[in-house]
Formats: C-alpha cells, sequence, structure tokens
C-alpha cells in the first residue's frame, strides 16, 4: 500500500486558516497528522480513520498529546472543529 507524505502544509477555508504548517502521512483509509500547539509548541499526534459501514462510512477522529498530563483542551477543541467541518460538508 502506498503512502502520501506532506510536510508544512497550510489550507484556508473562506478565508480563515485551518492548517498551520501540518505534517501528515495518508494511506488508504488513514491520515495521520502532527499539529503544532500555538502557545508552547507542543507537538499533538491526530489520527482520523475511514470505513466503510453499509452503505455509509465512519470517520473516527483522535487527536493525542505527545507530552504532559494535561492540554487545556486542545485535543477536544480541535476534533469538535473537525466534526464540525465534516457536517457542513456531508
Amino acid at each position: 500500500m502506498s503512502q502520501l507524505d506532506v510536510n508544512d502544509l497550510h489550507a484556508s477555508i473562506e478565508g480563515k486558516e485551518i492548517l498551520k504548517g501540518v505534517d501528515l502521512s495518508v494511506k488508504q483509509g488513514e491520515i495521520h497528522a502532527v499539529a503544532t500547539t500555538s502557545v508552547f509548541r507542543f507537538n499533538d499526534d491526530v489520527t482520523i480513520t475511514i470505513s466503510h459501514e453499509g452503505e455509509g462510512a465512519v470517520v473516527n477522529v483522535r487527536s493525542h498529546s505527545r507530552v504532559g498530563k494535561g492540554d487545556f483542551g486542545t485535543n477536544a477543541r480541535r476534533i469538535r472543529r473537525f466534526q464540525a467541518e465534516l457536517a457542513k460538508r456531508v
């Protein structure tokens, strides 16, 4: 199975930057990205998996801090933003 690697990706939707220098790997059914927090510059791992279920698809999102015991809600906010943007498009 082949894999696509992208480094320092920036993306905007309607003038709002949604990706700021993200590194990611894409393979069939899975996207893995490294997101960097804005204040302390910590790296967080973000994984999105997509699988078929009947006539539809199941999308799972996981965002996990690499260091520390807490993230002040950063990972939960990241997942909610992704879910909101996905819901607008499906």
